[in-house]
């Protein structure tokens, strides 16, 4: 589940020309709360904000707000949390948690993109990854775009794993798209939810969310191919109290690149509860599988103002 930026900075984009090296964008969940049963194992919001950095200039600015001042979805009021984008061709691209498929959306602009129409671009009918389809990501690898994804068996949010599909081409939206692969950690074949990747001194990481003694944690691992991972590692625990609000949560990990320096910017404490925040690390140096090679900022860059 990932946490918006701000509510403004979706407006700001919309109006201006922003460069960055990475095209994310980000959600909050709703408040869908925790399933019955399992420990620390969030279910899926339904709701959520968004923001984006877009590599263009876009159209006119995207209402945020309604008439008594609450932030709603600017794009998508149903299925929007956990939303992911990336421009390419001339469009943006948005994918965002269905929970019973993989959906596209696309627009020359945000204004756009807010009244396309999705496109189911995956369903799956395998019982161990059927369902519970959250958190998708495009990225391009070797320039072939694959999605990543957590899936899981129907009515088993427990089952949860890392699932990668592979387009058939260059094209996001005219592309066909075929199951690559499940990914499997060697020494972590455990509930992995969140995976977003990150490109370090010219090699391909994947961070994601995982439990670990009693708290939800980061975790990273080297991408070895698009669909294989070697051994992960503890990237971030939940130390500090803004991280443990609700429970001990880091979560929806997001790479952002900016003048040379990396952060990954996480989502920290219960999803559901009012004190969901921003947290961030910093890559400093050294090898990206040891956390002396980051800098986990002590406090939260967004958090809730009133609830």
């Amino acid at each position: 589940m990932r946490l918006s930026l701000v509510a403004s900075l979706l407006t700001v984009v919309a109006s201006s020309t922003v460069a960055w090296a990475q095209q994310t964008a980000y959600g909050q969940c709703g408040g869908q709360g925790w399933t019955a049963g399992l420990a620390f194992i969030p279910t899926r919001c339904l709701q959520s904000t968004g923001g984006s950095t877009p590599t263009s200039t876009t159209s006119a600015a995207v209402s945020t707000t309604t008439s008594n001042g609450v932030f709603r979805n600017p794009l998508k009021t149903s299925n929007g949390s956990d939303p992911y984008m990336v421009y390419s061709n001339g469009y943006y691209y948005l994918m965002t948690t269905t929970w019973s498929n993989l959906q596209l959306s696309r627009g020359r602009t945000l204004k756009e993109l807010k009244s396309s129409t999705p496109k189911v671009i995956w369903k799956d009918t395998t019982t161990a990854r059927c369902c519970n389809f959250w958190a998708p990501e495009i990225h391009s690898i070797g320039g072939v775009w694959y999605i990543y994804y957590s899936a899981g068996a129907s009515g088993d949010n427990a089952s949860q794993r890392i699932h990668v599909v592979k387009a058939s081409g260059s094209d996001l939206w005219a592309s066909t798209w075929s199951y690559a692969g499940r990914i499997v950690f060697p020494n972590r074949d455990v509930w992995s939810i969140d995976a977003t990747i990150a490109t370090l001194n010219g090699s391909n990481y994947i961070i994601y969310s995982t439990q670990d003694n009693n708290a939800q944690c980061l975790f990273i691992a080297p991408l070895t191919s698009p669909t294989t991972a070697g051994n992960a590692y503890v990237l971030s625990r939940p130390t500090y109290s803004w991280e443990q609000v609700g429970w001990n949560v880091n979560e929806g990990p997001v790479p952002l690149y900016h003048s040379g320096r990396t952060w990954i910017v996480y989502s920290a404490s219960l999803c559901s509860g009012t004190g969901y925040k921003l947290g961030r690390l910093e890559y400093i140096g050294g090898d990206p599988l040891s956390q002396s090679s980051w800098s986990k900022y002590s406090q939260p860059i967004l958090q809730s103002a009133n609830g």
